[in-house]
């Protein structure tokens, strides 16, 4: 059981009724959140398959937890260093701030470049450290409206250097690829395979393909086509617990098992 896992039990205690997501009458896996014929927690890599050097940070807007669609865990899923908190505009999170000013970390707030102020140091190519520290990227987890709101009111992250990549230079590498070359380029949108979770904003993308964009701009790129195998997995199998016809991949367990064997 990882950070998110655990944020997720801890806002359900808090909770007075049930919350009523879509699907809620579906009988779940209480870690990996998909409907029970159809968990994946038995194929989540063994301890020590991922070798890596980041750390990710989730901020969780109320509820975003409680959502079986989210793909933040999926994240923790595969990275050993994750930490997950619920965010509040008025409430300090005395354990958030350790964790933010630990000397072993170099926070970066991920987040689009054009709400960086003009003195914010943004990354938009490769993540580099200083001082042998390690990255901690900041993820604001929920709705695009819900993580505007964190980044404008969360005023201890506004001494951190922000990650950014240009969605559209993504969406227009994956043009370029063949079939197979396209499993490291899963953007949201019109033409997404995330069907899960739909957005009317072409260059959105969600946490998990945010997550996998980062890792290979810090140089890990197995680790981030890993896990974008690793949501294509989630992606396919959350559609099979669902009324609609099932847009994901397929051949997306049998990619990512063979990608994780190869590693191993």
């Amino acid at each position: 059981m990882h950070a998110v896992h655990k944020l997720h039990q801890y806002r359900k205690s808090l909770s007075t009724t049930t919350y009523k997501s879509r699907g809620h009458r579906v009988i779940r896996c209480q870690l990996c959140q998909l409907a029970k014929p159809h968990c994946i927690c038995s194929l989540a890599p063994q301890k020590g398959v991922v070798d890596t050097n980041a750390g990710f940070l989730f901020l969780m807007y109320d509820t975003e937890i409680l959502k079986p669609s989210n793909t933040g865990k999926l994240i923790a899923d595969l990275i050993p260093d994750c930490y997950a908190f619920l965010w509040s505009r008025t409430i300090e999170n005395k354990e958030l701030l350790e964790v933010l000013n630990d000397e072993q970390w170099q926070p970066f707030v991920v987040f689009p470049q054009e709400y960086a102020g003009d003195d914010r140091e943004v990354l938009t190519n490769q993540v580099v450290c200083a001082n042998n520290k390690r990255p901690l990227f900041i993820m604001l987890d929920g709705s695009w409206r819900e993580a505007k709101k964190m980044f404008r009111k969360s005023p201890y992250l506004d001494k951190f250097p922000m990650v950014s990549f240009d969605a559209k230079a993504v969406l227009a590498t994956r043009d370029l690829l063949t079939t197979e070359q396209t499993t490291n380029y899963s953007p949201v949108g019109e033409n997404s395979r995330y069907t899960v979770r739909k957005t009317k904003l072409e260059y959105q993308f969600s946490t998990a393909e945010v997550g996998a964009r980062v890792l290979d701009m810090l140089g890990e790129h197995d680790n981030a086509h890993l896990l974008d195998l690793w949501f294509d997995v989630f992606n396919f199998q959350y559609q099979k617990g669902v009324c609609q016809r099932n847009k994901g991949n397929v051949d997306a367990i049998s990619l990512y098992q063979d990608f994780i064997k190869h590693k191993s």
